[in-house]
């Protein structure tokens, strides 16, 4: 937990120093400490992302930034101090209450991730997604290898350079720190409300109601959770400036627009704000679209060359842009089971069934799931009927009713790609937390919700808690708890504790964990690392075997085709 907390403060002191730096080159004026954080945070995935065209994110890469840290900070040490002095006098002005509730939440952020991982995709691809990073950077084809390892997020590009790989094997907890910043900016928020009465800043300020929800992502670096925190800042800032948007503002929202994209693509729907945003506000704005378009285009290209090198075509899944491939592309018959099931883990049946079922079976089934999957379904739909009524007669604001219908058109994508609850909870979460509000506003009965909602926190992680009665996952029965083991350093970054074996197949040799608790884990396995298991079935079903495309791993992987004989 210490370790964790003192590479927690390099990371701020770094995303300061290039937060402040984006800040000028694209003057956006900003003064908040927690978005200049968040721009720190964007700069570096950016830079990383270039890096690891050329390279591993490695020592190499953390001299460069080392010295972009001084250059900066001798640059604009004045602007740096400034914005330090602001936030300290910003938590010395929070009220009593607050203070301990934002300390509190800390050390419990601090814990929980100090405890096991507990995020499946932890075990199938995030670990091995960081190492191929930290040793080798983009790798050709390596989607060929483990199939997950096509999802590569822009969060594990960022999560590669902090994990320090070069000094600590350990460290897996970017999300801690993402969901750590997410808090202190709603508690300033709230803090704020108590003197100004905007209902926006008592809409964001209680983003901690949800740490409950949260805490079992944040032990690994889960894409979520900057979706999550992410999202809730936006939507304050959309609905605070819509009416008047100005330039600096407008490409602020674009900037957490481009980050949200990168890190996952579940939230596509969010490229219709900025769209929006330039709709309404074209005179003001289209003399000062150069470095937006700029940075845009940047980011694009980035995401394209990135699923380029992986998986050899542009987008993935993806049936369009079939004419810009290479010989180390995801084979079709592949690429097309992936996408499908998707949906039918999303409905958690068959191939079969699912071919079986109209589309209104397919809602009912949806809706009607057993656990957290059809509480949070019928949650959203609940909303989705009662939020025009809330919005009419409490709020009746364009900006709500935009994020109202972005909601929609989330669920509804979703539906037919993938509908798992966790890809627009963000929405349901937002939009409980609004209806809230417009019931309650009594400041000491919001304070002593947040004080309660982080008792359970404690509670879990200090007992054992059992989640059959809602998970639908068998491996997320079990919520890790802490242990004074981990006061100084942290659990290892997976729970498994499997041993592996060496295994070859034509010209690839690679590991694969010996207790094998699911199809797609891999785990901590040093690289080239999959599951046996996996490799055989997909020898079986669609006769492809991952080969290596030289004797040089860095050269990655292509999936080679066989003869049922072979």
């Amino acid at each position: 937990m210490l370790l964790i907390a003192i590479s927690w403060i390099y990371i701020l002191f770094t995303t300061i120093n290039l937060g402040v730096g984006f800040d000028k080159i694209m003057n956006l004026c900003n003064k908040n400490f927690v978005i200049t954080s968040i721009l720190g945070l964007f700069s570096i995935t950016i830079l990383a992302s270039i890096w690891a065209i050329f390279g591993r994110i490695n020592i190499e890469f953390h001299i460069a930034l080392l010295l972009l840290n001084i250059l900066l900070l001798l640059k604009f040490r004045n602007s740096i101090i400034d914005l330090y002095k602001s936030f300290s006098l910003e938590l010395k002005q929070l009220q009593k209450s607050l203070k301990i509730i934002l300390a509190a939440v800390s050390v419990l952020i601090l814990l929980q991730c100090a405890s096991i991982p507990f995020v499946i995709d932890n075990e199938s691809y995030y670990i091995q997604t960081i190492k191929w990073l930290n040793e080798y950077g983009f790798v050709k084809g390596l989607a060929n290898l483990h199939l997950f390892l096509g999802q590569m997020s822009g969060w594990h590009i960022t999560q590669s350079v902090f994990n320090f790989s070069f000094l600590y094997k350990n460290f897996n907890d970017l999300s801690g720190f993402c969901l750590l910043l997410g808090n202190v900016f709603a508690i300033l928020k709230l803090n704020e409300y108590s003197k100004n009465d905007n209902k926006n800043y008592l809409l964001v300020g209680l983003l901690p109601l949800f740490n409950i929800f949260f805490f079992p992502f944040i032990s690994a670096p889960s894409p979520d959770i900057p979706v999550y925190i992410f999202s809730f800042i936006f939507f304050f800032y959309f609905l605070e400036n819509f009416k008047k948007t100005t330039s600096e503002t407008f490409d602020l929202l674009l900037v957490l627009v481009l980050f949200l994209l990168y890190i996952k693509n579940t939230t596509v729907t969010f490229a219709a704000f900025p769209v929006i945003l330039l709709a309404f506000n074209f005179k003001s704005l289209s003399r000062k679209l150069l470095k937006p378009i700029l940075l845009s285009t940047l980011v694009f290209v980035l995401f394209f060359i990135k699923n380029l090198i992986i998986c050899g075509s542009p987008l993935f899944p993806s049936k369009l842009f079939t004419a810009i491939t290479t010989d180390y592309a995801i084979p079709n018959t592949i690429q097309t089971y992936y996408y499908d099931n998707l949906k039918y883990y999303g409905y958690f049946i068959t191939s079969d069934q699912y071919n079986l079922m109209s589309a209104y079976d397919l809602f009912v089934r949806w809706i009607t799931l057993p656990k957290l999957n059809g509480f949070f379904n019928k949650l959203s739909i609940l909303l989705i009927v009662v939020i025009p009524f809330f919005i009419y007669k409490f709020k009746n604001e364009k900006a709500l009713w935009l994020i109202y219908v972005n909601m929609i058109l989330q669920i509804f994508l979703l539906l037919i790609t993938s509908p798992q609850y966790r890809f627009f909870i963000h929405f349901t979460l937002f939009f409980s937390l609004f209806c809230l509000i417009c019931l309650i506003q009594n400041k000491k009965v919001i304070n002593a919700l947040l004080a309660l909602s982080q008792i359970p926190i404690a509670i879990i992680l200090f007992f054992p808690f059992n989640l059959s009665k809602f998970a639908n996952h068998k491996s997320l029965m079990e919520i890790s708890t802490f242990s004074t083991k981990n006061i100084i350093s942290p659990y290892q970054n997976s729970k498994s504790k499997s041993t592996f074996e060496t295994i070859q197949i034509g010209n690839l040799k690679y590991n694969s964990p010996q207790k094998n608790d699911f199809l797609w884990a891999s785990g901590n396995g040093d690289l080239p690392c999959v599951n046996k298991e996996l490799i055989d079935s997909f020898e079986k079903y669609f006769q492809y075997i991952p080969q290596m495309r030289t004797n040089d791993l860095k050269d990655g992987f292509y999936a080679k085709k066989i003869s049922k004989n072979e």
